[in-house]
């Protein structure tokens, strides 16, 4: 009779159990995801105290000075031996050669456009990302909406519409950032490697290039490493910190974290990115921009309210 009455209990404390693992690991992703797009609301002050440097150039230090630091991490913690076993996995290296040039690409592309006055379109790029990453995670992952979700995505997609037009052009600039930075977040999603041995092989293959390029300029006294002041060369130096640091926390949040949840939180990245650019650095500030970022954070109330409410009766239960 006990055994009757103690099998009934067991799946409803498991299913309990299970509901508080799954609540805890999806406030310790949402803490990541805070830190990484906090992280990067702000960095585009650093990239403006280095535009006097070449582009091209910042990128290698940025590469350099990141596997510098990740070689460090990866020793301290030792991970070299799960390195190696990641790499024999099938299609791995060919998934960290996609999700490489990904990176760089959308790395190369937002230091271009901070040191030439473009942080607003910059912006507009991050603002257009999460819709990316929900389309990504519905076709790719088999995410699915609920209708609450699709309103703030209605909100949002309205804003970004009308900043897209109220510009008076196809905005380059953003629609590289979107999409590469949000492919890139699906490829580091579906891989299975961990966030710091995933990261430290994306920098090392770009590695040969940076090297490569940095003493090119410095076989043709081109190179302003060591040439300019000690504050550039520290500042430079620190790029590595300023790029590795933030995109840990964000593979973390992305393997904890819905790929549409992902992408409605980055919203915090490009609003204080349109903060800077326009109380900062002066960049313009239009109705247009006024009316977008009205509708893109009435989405984002949305998502949010829904998904809190969602995760408190899921608690409760």
């Amino acid at each position: 009779m006990l055994k009757q009455l103690d099998s009934p209990s067991a799946p409803s404390t498991t299913q309990s159990e299970n509901s508080f693992a799954q609540a805890r690991e999806t406030r310790v992703g949402v803490m990541y995801a805070l830190g990484c797009y906090l992280w990067w609301g702000v960095v585009a002050i650093y990239f403006k105290a280095v535009a006097h440097v070449a582009a091209p150039e910042i990128l290698a230090h940025r590469i350099v000075w990141s596997v510098a630091l990740l070689t460090l991490l990866m020793k301290l913690k030792g991970r070299w031996p799960e390195a190696i076993a990641a790499l024999r996995k099938p299609g791995v290296v060919v998934a960290l050669l996609g999700s490489t040039t990904l990176i760089a690409i959308n790395w190369f592309t937002f230091i271009w456009a901070v040191a030439n006055n473009q942080i607003v379109q910059a912006s507009l790029g991050y603002f257009i990302n999460p819709l990316v990453s929900v389309v990504l995670g519905y076709i790719f992952l088999g995410e699915r909406l609920r209708a609450w979700q699709w309103l703030s995505v209605a909100f949002a997609a309205s804003g970004v519409v009308f900043m897209t037009f109220g510009l008076g052009g196809l905005p380059v600039i953003s629609l590289v950032l979107a999409f590469s930075f949000g492919l890139y977040g699906l490829m580091r999603k579906t891989m299975h490697v961990d966030s710091l041995v995933g990261l430290t092989f994306e920098v090392s293959l770009l590695l040969p290039l940076a090297v490569g390029y940095l003493a090119y300029l410095a076989w043709n006294q081109n190179l302003e490493f060591g040439h300019i002041s000690r504050s550039t060369d520290i500042l430079l130096a620190l790029g590595g910190a300023i790029t590795a640091i933030p995109l840990l926390w964000f593979a973390n949040a992305a393997r904890r974290l819905r790929l549409a949840t992902m992408g409605f939180m980055q919203y915090l990245a490009p609003s204080m990115q349109l903060a800077l650019g326009v109380v900062m650095y002066h960049e313009p500030f239009t109705r247009t921009h006024l009316v977008s970022f009205g509708l893109i954070w009435t989405g984002i109330a949305v998502y949010t309210i829904e998904a809190a409410i969602r995760l408190r009766r899921r608690v409760v239960v």
